[in-house]
């Protein structure tokens, strides 16, 4: 979608797998025993009307505000993320919302006696699914802190096994995820992570590489975020976390400024699994098309186009300003390598720009060191300089050593002190 003032970040408009794998985007073992709630579909629709709301999308959000007010108010019945929604959207208050509390109240505590009886005439298995009961309520139809707090009492539990911890702090990360509280996601993805390694079967560290890649995605840690998105293309089970065309959205858009050529031939354009879906995400397939073919006029296009996928995804939109700049910055370097010089005209022409923004671009990533090229006004020609990868990795050498002496001579002095 493009903006009606736009800046110059966006374009003007012209371990051994097992032998036998389910297909891509199907849930595993232990996927299809996570709980339903929180919904990240719910999510996304949500974060779409926020950004419809702040005029950054086309305000036509009827159909899609009647779609989630009625989901939140008769399928979760959650009346503090209907409240959270009226300030933020400005809906209007609704009936019912403190009867839906004591509601929850009262099913809260009729759920604890279940735990209790439990206890009481059934194993540790009756108790551990008791509890998940009550925490996969909460994560329903309660707020984050109340949710959290009901699947601490799960982890909380003697006996508890790695794998089974490791499910409940991927549901408590994906609370978390819902409720737009990075630190806590980043950190339960984090100890779910160092779990697995120690005693994790090889399906949950799989899905784990998914829950660790969107979290590093909305971090801004993008080429950790690609390395384990593409290296689990297909082996995707996390349905609960997002759908497979979301999943290989976030894999090629993350991968495009990383990956060589030729592996973003083999491993996104050809990819089996990709082709799979390509037909429904003709924006970030256009993209990466133009890019390998060098139609640079079709890329500048194709820009315009994914920037509205940025927008409408919750993962993406927070990193749009970055992720378009990265865009644009492996565009025109892919063209200068081809090049020592070249008129400002003619490079205008290919990209379907004009000179002026050409410039304004060019030099913004030149000074900022992204583009080793320099200008000349006069002339209008734009001249490559090819580092010297050996001289370059001298001088990084050089500046280590000397900070390298700095500390050494700082650890003495306190030292002799």
């Amino acid at each position: 979608m493009s903006e009606d003032k736009m800046d110059v970040d966006a374009p003007e408009k012209v371990v051994e797998k097992p032998k036998s794998k389910k297909s891509p985007g199907q849930p595993s073992a232990t996927g299809e025993t996570a709980s339903k709630y929180p919904k990240m579909d719910l999510a996304q629709r949500i974060h779409r009307l926020l950004m419809m709301n702040a005029g950054k999308m086309e305000r036509d959000s009827s159909a899609l505000t009647a779609e989630v007010k009625k989901e939140v108010l008769e399928e979760l019945e959650n009346a503090s993320l209907y409240r959270s929604l009226q300030e933020s959207l400005g809906w209007p208050a609704a009936d019912g919302l403190d009867e839906l509390e004591k509601k929850h109240v009262e099913a809260l505590v009729d759920l604890e006696k279940k735990v209790e009886e439990a206890k009481e005439s059934a194993g540790d298995m009756e108790v551990l699914d008791a509890r998940l009961e009550i925490a996969r309520y909460a994560a329903k139809s309660c707020d984050e802190e109340k949710a959290l707090a009901m699947y601490d009492q799960v982890l909380d539990l003697p006996k508890l096994s790695t794998g089974k911890t490791i499910d409940a702090l991927m549901e408590c990360a994906r609370v978390a995820s819902f409720h737009g509280d990075l630190k806590n996601n980043a950190a339960l993805v984090e100890r779910a992570s160092k779990l697995a390694q120690d005693g994790g079967d090889w399906d949950r560290r799989n899905r784990l590489k998914v829950y660790s890649a969107l979290s590093n995605l909305l971090a801004r840690n993008v080429k950790e975020a690609a390395d384990l998105l593409v290296d689990c293309i297909a082996t995707f089970s996390c349905n609960e976390l997002c759908s497979y065309d979301e999943f290989v959205v976030y894999t090629v858009l993350s991968n495009i400024p990383y990956l060589p050529r030729p592996d973003l031939k083999t491993k996104i354009i050809d990819g089996p699994e990709i082709l799979s879906v390509s037909k429904d995400i003709p924006e970030v397939i256009n993209l990466v098309t133009a890019l390998y073919d060098c139609d640079y006029k079709a890329y500048l296009h194709a820009m315009v186009d994914v920037h509205s996928v940025l927008i409408a995804d919750r993962f993406l939109q927070p990193h749009a300003g970055f992720l378009m700049r990265e865009l644009h910055v492996l565009g025109y370097k892919q063209f200068l390598d081809s090049y020592k010089s070249v008129t400002l005209e003619s490079m205008a022409v290919s990209f379907g720009v004009t000179t002026k923004y050409l410039d304004l671009q060019l030099s913004r990533f030149i000074a900022a060191g992204r583009l080793t090229a320099k200008i000349d006004k006069y002339g209008g020609v734009v001249e490559t300089n090819r580092p010297d990868l050996k001289n370059a990795q001298y001088r990084d050498m050089i500046q280590e050593g000397d900070l390298l002496l700095n500390r050494i001579q700082k650890l003495a002095r306190v030292v002799d002190l």
